[in-house]
């Protein structure tokens, strides 16, 4: 029953991510905000009527019980936004998930590129994914990917084949299989990477969730790698958020008669980078050491850290972009001295580091 009132707090109508932290700001667990009084819960923005009419009402007290035993008898764990393995880099979108379902090791900095394309890809393609995926994996890259049919699932079979890491993130349950075909590959990622999901244990693999799950793939990697793409896809919307957030977009050519190709060949003419072989992404990512053939191109951070939710929120808001602390105090809801308080936090834990001007900026 550790997480019963995070459950029950995302479980309440009207409380998305956006509003959940803000809850978490103000009254620091989710316990307190639903134990919150109504004069109090009115004074945190975005928070209605009819949202504090849901807190007050015992709906969430059920779904958040039997959430909670399903997570005892599954081998699924919680991953809140304040742990130190929820990983740093979701910060950095709109709106991360106060928390994850997670099955195999999830790790807070790692370095990772997303592979995505068509479920009905061509030997071709297959090929390349594979491939490509291997040699990341060989640079010591993790791979993210959906655990789709077609190249999703080539991309983290090529990462587990070389003996890399690979995240697959899921448009259900991570308790669901889903396509069935891939039983197999769900255990060994499990057990030698990483799934995780936003979406509640039994959840369905139901066509809205893929492309809110999109986003989070994005968000997880420095940037996206399109093969085989049709002009209408999910894996354009993956692209269009790592755009969106500032990530690299990269696409391998294809056959110009296919139609799988058209929206990664589109995505080449409107500026995405060309890939042919793995050093076109590896050059492009952010502090690219130079290192020997053998030695793996990205190393994990030295350390991670945890968060409280005061020190998320501005972490948060700085993952995005370095501002004054004036700005910091007028996007939150804290107080200038408990914003000047977590600063000084963040500095000691080395997550953020202070600027000219009294600007900061994350480490």
């Amino acid at each position: 029953m550790e997480h019963y009132y995070w459950l029950g707090l995302k479980a309440v109508p009207g409380i998305g991510n956006v509003a959940f932290r803000r809850l978490l700001e103000r009254f620091d667990t989710p316990e307190a905000a639903l134990k919150a009084p109504p004069a109090a819960l009115a004074g945190v923005r975005g928070i209605t009527p009819a949202t504090i009419e849901g807190i007050k009402s015992s709906h969430w007290h059920r779904f958040a019980e039997e959430e909670c035993r399903r997570l005892e008898t599954s081998t699924a764990r919680l991953v809140t936004y304040i742990s130190h393995d929820y990983p740093k880099s979701l910060f950095e979108i709109p709106d991360p998930p106060p928390f994850l379902y997670v099955k195999g090791e999830l790790c807070s900095r790692e370095r990772s590129i997303a592979v995505v394309g068509s479920r009905r890809a061509t030997a071709y393609g297959l090929m390349t994914t594979g491939k490509l995926a291997e040699g990341l994996a060989n640079h010591g890259v993790c791979v993210v990917s959906g655990m789709a049919r077609g190249v999703d699932t080539a991309a983290h079979k090529g990462a587990l084949r070389a003996g890399g890491r690979s995240i697959g993130v899921l448009g259900c349950g991570v308790d669901q299989i889903y396509p069935p075909e891939n039983r197999a590959l769900f255990d060994e990622m499990a057990d030698k990477g990483c799934l995780v999901s936003e979406f509640p244990l039994g959840t369905l693999p139901l066509a809205e969730n893929f492309p809110r799950r999109n986003r989070i793939i994005s968000g997880l990697s420095a940037g996206v790698l399109v093969i085989e793409a049709a002009e209408k896809s999910g894996s354009l919307i993956t692209a269009q958020y790592a755009l969106e957030h500032g990530r690299d977009v990269f696409a391998v050519p294809g056959n110009i008669s296919c139609a799988t190709s058209r929206g990664s060949n589109r995505l080449i003419k409107q500026g995405a980078k060309l890939v042919d072989c793995v050093e076109d992404i590896l050059e492009e990512l952010p502090g690219c050491p130079q290192t020997a053939a053998d030695t793996p191109l990205f190393q994990q951070p030295p350390h991670t850290f945890s968060l409280t939710p005061k020190e998320a929120a501005i972490y948060e808001l700085l993952a995005r972009s370095p501002l004054h602390i004036d700005d910091i105090i007028a996007q939150t809801e804290l107080t200038a001295g408990e914003v000047s308080s977590m600063l000084l936090h963040l500095e000691l834990k080395g997550a953020v580091s202070p600027l000219p001007g009294t600007h900061y900026a994350v480490t």
